[in-house]
């Protein structure tokens, strides 16, 4: 007998493109999920991994989210109408999150960072970060944290053997 998969199973998860950047110049406070309103060859472009996410960030305004520069090339087969690569894409999320997000990017002077690009039962999403910018000092002591833990880690391996 076979486990049913139930409605939020995250093994079908389908992963498009990560945002590695993001999580190196911003320190990630909250993340949402949220679906993107595409075209037709906008998805085949996606399903071939065909993105890239330079200079992207989503923008609150007046109850509606958007995600502005996130390059999605352009589908080699498509003989359609020419969509521009970078446009403004509509996220898609409950009035309610929505408002709640517009409301603390106001207050507290966060910004809204996409990390990264998937499919989820068929329908492309994008997963959100509200974050905080980081300085060049803090990313040179996060960077010196992590090398001390893996020489730490090196070192009691050592001694193990």
């Amino acid at each position: 007998m076979t486990a049913r998969k139930t409605k939020d199973d995250p093994d079908d998860k389908i992963p498009v493109g990560q945002n590695r950047k993001a999580r190196h110049d911003y320190e990630i406070l909250e993340v949402f999920e949220a679906g993107i309103e595409l075209k037709g060859p906008e998805v085949k472009s996606l399903r071939e991994r065909n993105l890239s996410f330079e200079g992207s960030f989503a923008r609150a305004d007046e109850g509606v989210l958007e995600l502005h520069n996130l390059h999605i090339g352009p589908y080699k087969h498509n003989s359609l109408e020419d969509i521009p690569p970078t446009r403004t894409r509509r996220l898609l999320m409950h009035k309610r999150e929505i408002l709640r997000i517009e409301s603390r990017l106001i207050s507290k002077g966060l910004t809204l960072v996409p990390l990264e690009v998937y499919f989820r039962r068929g329908w492309a999403k994008v997963a959100l970060a509200l974050a905080k910018g980081k300085q060049a000092p803090d990313k040179r002591q996060k960077l010196r944290r992590d090398q001390e833990k893996r020489d730490l880690a090196k070192s009691f391996k050592c001694r193990i053997k």
